[in-house]
């Protein structure tokens, strides 16, 4: 069963809604995502369109298949979407509660830095192994 899930911008002048399939938290460590977030981006998923009320999420086309959304008053970083529907990643730390996440994946490890870890065990894909799986979504 979804959860709903709210949360917002640094500044609020963006609110975001959500529908949550589960309480998992993933990290990509691709070098776009360090690059658009100075580290890891730690997200959740939704399949379900996000719904925005107030200032409209700022749009940037980061690759021919993806979209990064941001407020265009803050620059928080509001989503990673997939163009072809179906898939939106949102930053975890947007959101207003402390639900009891679970880190459980880690995608992109074949590019991540040797100066950072996590402790937590958790499933771990590479580059490849990710893209392959989300040319399944």
């Amino acid at each position: 069963m979804p959860t709903q899930k709210t949360g917002s911008c640094l500044c609020g002048a963006t609110h975001l809604t959500l529908d949550i399939d589960s309480t998992s938290v993933n990290a990509c460590h691709c070098k776009m995502c360090r690059k658009w977030g100075g580290g890891p981006l730690l997200v959740v998923h939704t399949t379900q369109p996000v719904q925005y009320t107030g200032r409209e999420p700022a749009l940037y086309d980061s690759s021919d298949w993806a979209q990064r959304g941001f407020c265009s008053q803050c620059g928080t970083h509001l989503f990673y979407r997939l163009k072809a529907g179906g898939f939106d990643a949102v930053p975890v730390g947007i959101l207003d509660d402390d639900t009891e996440w679970l880190f459980d994946l880690q995608i992109f490890v074949d590019q991540k830095p040797a100066f950072y870890c996590f402790s937590n065990q958790t499933k771990q894909l590479t580059g490849e192994q990710a893209m392959a799986q989300f040319s399944q979504t």
